[in-house]
């Protein structure tokens, strides 16, 4: 699990192919410090290390994940968002973030403003109906608040800090960004979907949900 707080930016040293599988060799500051079998967060998407050195580690992705995500896009020297998983204990300072890319988005537009830039990103259709205003993102890995969403288009805006710690400041119209939406919005869907338990005495009421009901348990007056 990750929080969405860029730990650092790296740069792509080599990618090369063995067999089915892309390895990608990343240069970190803190290469040293993995452990092979650990997870890091690439530009939003969480890999497993199979190699380290004192200066760089590598990672492994099969074809579906370049396929869902934009490290197909990668080339040596670029520059990637990092983030090792979250320590048990540590303050969760952005939100939930899995590492598990749902789609690709679009940056539709790059606006400066007196506090930072205004950036709009285009959505896979799919995924607009887990975005809502004032909910949380990862963008490229980033956790971020989501200013608007209207239609398939979602803005957010980026503060100085945020835009030095990370690859935002290198977006234009044009550039392809990972996104992930909230874990949560997705598991209360399938919650909602799959209706209530057999046996739920709550659940098997016919009237379900109301006005009334709530009342009854003191949710309104």
């Amino acid at each position: 699990m990750f929080t969405g707080l860029v730990e650092s930016v790296g740069t792509v040293e080599a990618i090369r192919r063995s067999g089915a599988v892309t390895v990608f060799a990343v240069r970190a500051h803190f290469a040293s410090e993995l452990a092979r079998g650990e997870s890091v967060a690439v530009n939003g998407t969480c890999l497993t290390v199979v190699r380290t050195s004192s200066r760089s580690f590598e990672v492994e992705a099969i074809g579906q994940t370049v396929g869902r995500t934009t490290l197909g896009t990668l080339t040596p020297g670029s520059r990637v968002n990092l983030e090792r998983a979250v320590v048990a204990g540590e303050r969760l300072g952005g939100h939930v973030v899995t590492g598990h890319v749902d789609g690709v988005g679009t940056v539709t537009s790059v606006t400066k403003t007196d506090r930072g830039v205004l950036v709009s990103v285009d959505l896979p259709s799919d995924l607009t109906r887990y975005v809502v205003a004032r909910g949380s993102v990862a963008i490229d890995g980033v956790s971020l608040t989501v200013a608007s969403i209207e239609a398939k288009v979602l803005t957010v805006a980026l503060i100085p800090e945020t835009l030095g710690a990370t690859v935002a400041s290198s977006y234009r119209r044009g550039t392809s960004v990972n996104i992930e939406t909230d874990i949560l919005a997705k598991h209360q869907e399938k919650l909602a979907a799959a209706g209530p338990r057999e046996g739920d005495e709550a659940a098997s009421r016919e009237d379900g949900v109301t006005l009334d009901r709530l009342r009854d348990l003191g949710f309104l007056k």
